[in-house]
This record gives structure tokens, C-alpha cells and sequence, in this order.
């Protein structure tokens, strides 16, 4: 079974640190993607997004997609970090890398992964303005459940 990193943590990551953990002595990789999500100042309005989780359950819930994404598109590795508490505009959210003996396994690999974190995983944003304001939860897209789906028809 091809290696899954899973962390949900309040601190940032390394892009870099991770991709070099997850291919180190790895001579049979031929693609790593990474997807890095950045939180937005959406316009300037948002002063900081708060992200709280359910611990223990998001963790098994990413660790679960991730063996997914492994299996279905032959994976050599896995990894996903998730960052929680309040993260401000231009600070990293997430993180999934994903390496294969070829490039399409691999972005097909890291969408998937993200379609069904976005969708699945169970964390909560709260909107903070940059006026000082508490804004309110945010809510599910239709167009994150309509990616998401889209694996089913695959």
C-alpha cells in the first residue's frame, strides 16, 4: 500500500519540506502535483477566516479519501495537510500532494482528493471582517458538490 501523510494542525506547512518528504529516496516516482489553497481577502473585506474542525474525524475522514485517490488512480504516495483556527489573507489553508509513476495519475489524484476534502471532511469557515466585524459561517457551494460528483460518472 503506497504511503499516506494525513495532518490537520493549527501551523503553517512547507511546501517544499513536504514535497521533499513524500518523494525522498523515491526513485520510481515520475510526477508529483501539489495543490496549495490560499485563503482570499475576498476584495479586501475579509480580515481573517476561522476554520475549526471536528478533531479526530477529519483527520480519519482525509486519511479515507486519500486511500481512495491511492487506490482508484494507482498512487505511489499521498498527502494532505488541512490547517485549522484563524488564518489570515495570503496565509496557506491546504495542502494535497499526490505522485505517480505519471502525470495524469497524479492530477487526477490531487483533484480528487480536493473535490471530496471540500465536500466531505468536517470543518467549518467563519468569516472575519477586516473591519473588525464577525461575519458568519460560510456555506457549502453547489459547485463543490457538482465536482465532487463528477468522479461518480468516471
Amino acid at each position: 500500500m503506497a504511503p499516506v501523510t494525513v495532518r490537520v494542525q493549527r501551523d503553517d506547512f512547507d511546501l517544499a519540506a513536504e514535497v521533499r518528504a513524500l518523494s525522498a529516496g523515491r526513485h520510481d516516482i515520475g510526477a508529483v502535483v501539489t495543490f496549495s489553497g490560499l485563503c482570499r481577502d475576498e476584495a479586501g473585506t475579509l480580515g481573517v477566516l476561522e476554520l475549526e474542525h471536528y478533531p479526530g474525524m477529519a483527520e480519519a475522514e482525509i486519511t479515507r479519501i486519500c486511500h481512495q485517490a491511492v487506490a482508484r488512480f494507482d498512487l505511489q504516495a499521498a498527502t494532505a495537510v488541512h490547517r485549522f483556527g484563524k488564518i489570515a489573507p495570503g496565509e496557506n489553508i491546504v495542502l494535497v500532494i499526490t505522485a505517480s509513476p505519471h502525470r495524469q495519475a497524479a492530477f487526477d489524484g490531487a483533484n480528487f482528493i480536493m473535490d471530496f476534502l471540500k465536500t466531505a471532511a468536517p470543518f467549518w469557515k467563519k468569516e472575519h471582517g477586516a473591519d473588525g466585524s464577525e461575519g458568519g459561517w460560510v456555506s457549502a457551494k453547489d459547485e463543490d458538490d457538482s465536482a465532487r460528483d463528477r468522479w461518480s460518472k468516471d
